[in-house]
């Protein structure tokens, strides 16, 4: 890698990031108010995502069927591209920490985890926009692993052509269903600095594509079972995915929506315990590692880098269940310990949690005693905790009721 290729690849990387921010600024789409904010007031976002992506792809393709280049050159020019995305990244977060400073003092650490919540420009949410060059770089590099095989091997494996299936569904998904973005905690909660900038403009793009470059020279075929298993692998982890987005976002919007053909059913009218957010509590991210695991699988078991991305997220998504459970807790309280013993499994069905039950344990010593049960939604009464229910006091306090009872 010289200069002059780190030089060329900034360029390209800029010139992407200003046709997509200029697509965003200017293509029409749908608009729609976010959650309020501490003061109450709404910030309305333009959901254009689709539009956007549709637009880079049909320049890519018009330019890549007049002979105007091919994308397998971007493999080509992958170290510089890499380089400068990292580059990009540093001065865009420095920018951003720089601005933040105008506001009030603030500390170097927070030149990584953001100062700005929600910062803006020429009317654009940056946090927003900055997921469209992120997933539209990871497409781009996904179908230039396809024309690479294509130009080196004269055909497209079965294995190839399931990876772009899975990656494209996966990614166009996400632009159909932007909308849901903004009821997310990294849109809501996460300040915006090097941690999110970096992982948008590199991890995404480049960490998250590496089973294509083990794919491009991997032309031996699939079993016709393999192929078959793959796809369902992959289609119950898209629906549990995506359903389970879809139904929290419109219980957000419409509390009073049926899903599954039923009313939906709620504790205290602020938590959903129907659809698939009344079998696990963390559905979507059961769904996306499964994804993850079916279109990296055709990568064949010759090396582990392939499988970096899939074992990352089963690894990292398990963690920020654990850290999503301590903040509802915070916000919920009682209603999220209640909330928990309905829906007992976090992210596989018929595993139940012990690490939930031994937080509980530790930080509400109160309700262990029993002095402080949660209501019993169902049954309209105190109920013991579900740790606390086969100790041998409790059994006696049940006894003990139902005697009164029988007395009365």
């Amino acid at each position: 890698m010289t200069l002059a290729d780190l030089a060329l690849a900034t360029c390209v990387w800029l010139g992407f990031l200003t046709v997509l921010f200029a697509a965003s600024r200017w293509l029409p789409g749908p608009e729609q108010d976010g959650r309020p904010g501490p003061d109450g007031a709404r910030r309305r976002y333009r959901l254009n995502g689709l539009a956007v992506f549709v637009f880079v792809l049909a320049i890519v393709a018009l330019t890549t069927l007049t002979g105007g280049w091919s994308p397998s050159l971007l493999l080509r020019f992958a170290w510089p591209l890499f380089a400068a995305a990292n580059l990009i990244a540093l001065a865009a977060s420095l920018i951003l920490w720089l601005a933040g400073r105008r506001a009030g003092p603030c500390r170097v650490s927070s030149f990584v985890t953001g100062v700005e919540k929600d910062p803006r420009w020429l009317g654009v949410d940056l946090k927003l926009f900055l997921y469209r060059p992120s997933l539209t770089a990871l497409a781009l590099l996904n179908v230039a692993f396809a024309l690479a095989q294509w130009e080196r091997h004269g055909t497209v494996s079965v294995g190839m052509w399931l990876y772009q299936a899975f990656t494209f569904v996966y990614v166009a998904n996400y632009f159909h269903f932007e909308r849901g973005m903004l009821f997310t905690w990294d849109l809501l909660e996460e300040r915006f600095g090097l941690a999110l900038v970096w992982g948008d403009l590199v991890l995404v793009p480049f960490f998250y594509s590496l089973p294509g470059w083990y794919l491009v020279d991997r032309v031996e075929p699939l079993p016709a079972v393999v192929t078959i298993a793959l796809i369902l692998l992959y289609a119950p982890g898209l629906w549990m995915f995506r359903g389970a987005n879809e139904q929290k976002h419109r219980f957000k919007l419409e509390p009073q929506i049926r899903i599954w053909g039923r009313p939906a059913r709620t504790l205290g009218g602020r938590l959903l315990v129907s659809g698939f957010w009344g079998l696990l509590r963390k559905p979507n991210y059961t769904g996306e590692i499964l994804m993850y695991w079916a279109w990296t699988l055709p990568c064949g078991f010759d090396s582990i880098v392939p499988y970096l991305p899939a074992l990352w997220l089963t690894a990292f998504l398990p963690h920020r269940a654990l850290r999503d459970d301590r903040r509802c807790r915070e916000k919920y309280g009682a209603l999220w310990t209640s909330y928990c013993e309905r829906v007992r499994y976090r992210m596989l069905p018929f595993v139940f949690c012990r690490a939930a039950v031994a937080f509980r344990a530790r930080r509400l010593p109160a309700e262990r005693h029993g002095s402080r049960s949660p209501v019993n939604t169902r049954r309209g009464r105190q109920s013991v905790p579900y740790f606390n229910r086969h100790s041998r006091s409790s059994r006696r306090n049940r006894c003990n009721r139902r005697s009164v009872r029988k007395t009365a």
